[in-house]
């Protein structure tokens, strides 16, 4: 079933064109990923859907037997209803039959009471009312009388999420649902859940995000909007990076190193979702080392920059024994810490268990209870918080960069102008002009980010920085960071983000317990899940010794008891077939890049990922057959 067509659609505001001509379809159970930079029109095309805008040319036209839902960043609420209330003042039919219901417990009216039950049997909605409290209470909401008014930012918006969905729920209407950022303000558990919901729930989606681990869990289809057009690509974010790949090769015309090493990525990407957790460290630490290419429009990359970061002394920041609270509330306990030069810590816990907290007492701008703080004198802290830019309503990007400084200073005895760092971090030449005031809300986050690291702080602070930033721009800040010398804290929900940066964990536990962990973020996920889970001992009967003659013990003689005939034919067979297909790809590649046709470049990629889906499943058994081996 179609639900929305779209054809020729061109929107402009003023002399900046967003989009031309471009034109797309949504069916029945898609489930869609908008990627591009911010200020590339996803929000405006988000509202022409909505029917909130116009545009400029072309026609929209959305199926008359399906409803469209929008989860947005800006939450319309009375202040004064209760969460209930809110929850309640939902206009369908099943809700409202609840609402019937409710009034009947407590009504004496038969022909009342007989109709609110017929219509909680006709709308079905028996269930709604226990799913709408299991979605409450998975986005941490359990007090139902508390009014919106009295609510953070984040709890609002965690409302705003579970009424959404229970009105998807409640709707047996074709819904189309439409998300923007809807993991902003989640914790991990929470966008997990959010994940498994999303998979099972039978719903059309269509939604932006900057979490490259919830994209991959969620949908299916990519569209890439950039240099006004839009780009549809089946499948995975490895598919979206590899058909960009191949876009911008057969643009430039050119191979290079780079290119070699975005394709290995690319390989390695294709896998990494689906057994990201049983990667070995090694493969992990490649993918890191690569992955800046593999997102790189390598056609405009120009600048690598060795930074000339202030100087750090022998004493960079050192906690002892820190306590605080807030009444009752313990959020740290005796939590002594000595941060190091050049170390890159993540932050991570439930919302309200003290993370941003512990970076205000850092930073002096709260008092600890008890403890003392030694900060070296030669730090210089950058902190990007969760707060908004201040400016001047019209003054330009490119004077308020140079407000701090003309140039930045590199370590070769260079510099870069304030507009090449800007055009690093994706203000073109136009925008740089504009006044602040006219750029979009995610524009305006990135300028604030280099706004901070334009400063050349020494030790970086970073609270929650992935919310609202477009994924191109990720990319050029976690290329930053990885370059980056000083020190660096991030609290971030975002898992492929502290994949990628930290390489240590402060977890934030409950009741002031900060656990330290060596590692990224999802080598401590796996740890307390297995501490969280532990295994049953596995209880073996007890078997007399034997004698063991040297022939039985060596590795070839334990690998053949291991294996069956039928195994060991199957290992043959892989390690036979693994080189031709592995031939085959990189045949497809090399016609790939020589290839303008985009019939032919379509047939050849779905011929690559047959291959590639091919080679996967071979490798990973493999390796099943290698440990069954290892075993013996």
């Amino acid at each position: 079933m179609n639900y929305v067509s779209a054809e020729n659609l061109t929107k402009s505001y003023g002399i900046k064109v967003l989009f031309e001509n471009i034109s797309f379809h949504i069916n029945e159970g898609d489930k869609i990923a908008i990627v591009a930079k911010n200020g590339s029109g996803k929000s405006t095309l988000l509202k022409i859907l909505m029917g909130k805008e116009i545009a400029d040319s072309g026609t929209v036209m959305i199926n008359k037997d399906i409803q469209v839902v929008l989860f947005d960043q800006e939450i319309d609420f009375n202040p004064d209803l209760t969460i209930d209330e809110f929850m309640m003042a939902l206009d369908s039919a099943p809700i409202l039959a609840l609402k019937n219901y409710h009034q009947s417990l407590y009504s004496t009216d038969h022909d009342f009471i007989e109709k609110a039950l017929a219509g909680m049997e006709a709308h079905k909605a028996w269930d709604l009312e226990n799913e709408m409290k299991q979605i409450l209470s998975q986005l941490k909401i359990t007090d139902l009388d508390a009014k919106m008014g009295t609510l953070s930012g984040g709890q609002i918006k965690r409302v705003a999420l579970a009424k959404l969905l229970t009105e998807t729920r409640a709707e047996h209407r074709h819904t189309l649902l439409i998300m923007d950022e809807p993991t902003n303000h989640l914790d991990v558990e929470m966008v997990e859940w959010l994940e498994n919901y999303l998979n099972k729930a039978k719903i059309t989606l269509l939604l932006v995000t900057h979490d490259r681990y919830f994209l991959d869990s969620v949908c299916d289809m990519i569209w890439e909007m950039e240099d006004k057009n839009l780009y549809v690509h089946n499948g995975s974010y490895a598919t979206y990076l590899e058909n960009k790949m191949i876009r911008e090769d057969n643009l430039n015309a050119t191979i290079d190193k780079a290119n070699n090493l975005y394709r290995k990525e690319l390989e390695w990407m294709r896998r990494q979702p689906k057994a990201r957790t049983t990667k070995s460290k090694s493969r992990i630490d490649a993918f890191y080392e690569t992955e800046k290419v593999a997102k790189t429009d390598t056609s405009k990359q120009g600048l690598e920059l060795d930074f000339e970061m202030k100087r750090l002394g022998n004493k960079i920041l050192e906690l002892k024994h820190i306590d605080k609270s807030f009444g009752n509330k313990v959020l740290l306990k005796d939590f002594s810490y000595s941060f190091q030069r050049g170390e890159k810590v993540g932050i991570v816990g439930k919302n309200g268990a003290g993370k941003s907290t512990l970076l205000n007492i850092i930073q002096g701008f709260e008092k600890a209870d008890h403890g003392e703080i030694e900060t070296g004198e030669t730090i210089h802290f950058g902190y990007f918080s969760q707060k908004g830019l201040t400016y001047k309503e019209d003054e330009r990007v490119i004077d308020f960069i140079k407000e701090v400084a003309e140039y930045y200073p590199l370590a070769n005895g260079k510099s870069l102008s304030a507009s090449q760092f800007l055009r690093l971090f994706l203000f073109d030449d136009q925008t740089q002009y504009s006044p602040i005031a006219k750029l979009s809300g995610g524009e305006k986050r990135r300028l604030h980010l280099m706004y901070i690291l334009y400063q050349n702080p020494n030790f970086l602070i970073f609270d929650e920085p992935t919310n609202d930033l477009d994924l191109p721009t990720l990319t050029v800040l976690e290329n930053f960071l990885q370059q980056f010398q000083g020190s660096l804290i991030i609290v971030s929900h975002d898992r492929y983000f502290m994949d990628r940066i930290v390489d240590h964990i402060l977890a934030f536990e409950g009741d002031g317990k900060i656990k330290d962990f060596t590692g990224n973020f999802s080598e401590y996920r796996e740890a307390k899940s297995k501490q969280d889970s532990p295994e049953k001992p596995v209880v073996q009967k007890t078997e007399p010794l034997k004698d063991v003659s040297p022939a039985i013990s060596s590795p070839s003689a334990v690998k053949k008891k291991k294996l069956s005939f039928k195994e060991q034919r199957e290992l043959e067979t892989i390690e036979k077939e693994m080189p031709e297909l592995e031939e085959q790809r990189k045949k497809i590649l090399d016609q790939l890049n020589n290839e303008s046709d985009y019939e032919k470049i379509s047939k050849l990629s779905d011929d690559l990922e047959k291959i590639s889906e091919k080679l996967e499943d071979y490798e990973m058994r493999w390796l099943e057959l290698q440990e069954i081996l290892g075993e013996g």
